[in-house]
């Protein structure tokens, strides 16, 4: 019961502070209150919404409406704190990082616990962390962060990764487990801001000699 109750506190930390990232880009776009409740509910979701839909699972925040109320709290204290955090250095990036992390961390899980299969377990945690903002830009009109050059959905990966291969070869905690998911996608995200690293991108100045 603990462990649930502790992995509800990880979802509603990821649902926080990826509405705060949709509802900061909101801010950018200086939409009303609505534009921010909507923006805020994309990332804050979606991924997860679709992780479910495809696990044949009944939807989180549908079982568990709390979700929509942290969502909504979350867009009304930023909606009255924006001026503020865009004072902070990057803040939608930043926010969009730590959510990125939580949520790659917890949908591996759910599928290992469902399914058992690795590969799935991956994918699915992917899908989590980075549906959701897909669907918050392409809304918002902007381009999604998943193609910046910059580290993004590969961080996902290695935190979902780091879930997985530590569920298979140890037998430590489950909350070590999702710790190790949480730090390393965030901490290769954050790279990936801070000194602008990217995955090699095709050039094809090779192949016309």
């Amino acid at each position: 019961m603990d462990k649930w109750r502790r992995r509800s506190l990880s979802g509603g930390l990821g649902v926080y502070v990826f509405a705060t990232s949709g509802a900061l880009l909101a801010a950018s776009k200086r939409l009303d209150l609505f534009g921010f409740a909507v923006l805020a509910l994309m990332p804050a979701v979606g991924g997860g919404t679709l992780r479910d839909l495809l696990l044949d699972q009944p939807v989180f925040w549908i079982a568990d409406p709390t979700y929509l109320y942290i969502t909504l709290t979350a867009s009304l204290i930023t909606f009255f704190s924006a001026g503020f955090l865009n004072r902070l250095r990057e803040p939608l990036a930043w926010f969009d990082a730590l959510g990125l992390a939580v949520f790659c961390a917890l949908g591996a899980a759910k599928a290992m616990q469902i399914t058992q299969d690795p590969l799935v377990s991956v994918a699915m945690g992917v899908v989590t962390a980075v549906a959701g903002g897909i669907v918050r830009d392409v809304v918002a009109n902007d381009l999604p962060l998943i193609l910046h050059k910059q580290v993004y959905a590969t961080a996902a990966f290695a935190g979902a990764s780091a879930y997985v291969l530590a569920k298979l070869f140890t037998t430590w905690p489950e909350d070590w487990l999702l710790l190790i998911a949480i730090s390393l996608a965030f901490a290769t995200r954050a790279l990936g801001i801070v000194f602008g690293l990217s995955l090699p991108a095709y050039n094809d100045q090779k192949t016309r000699g």
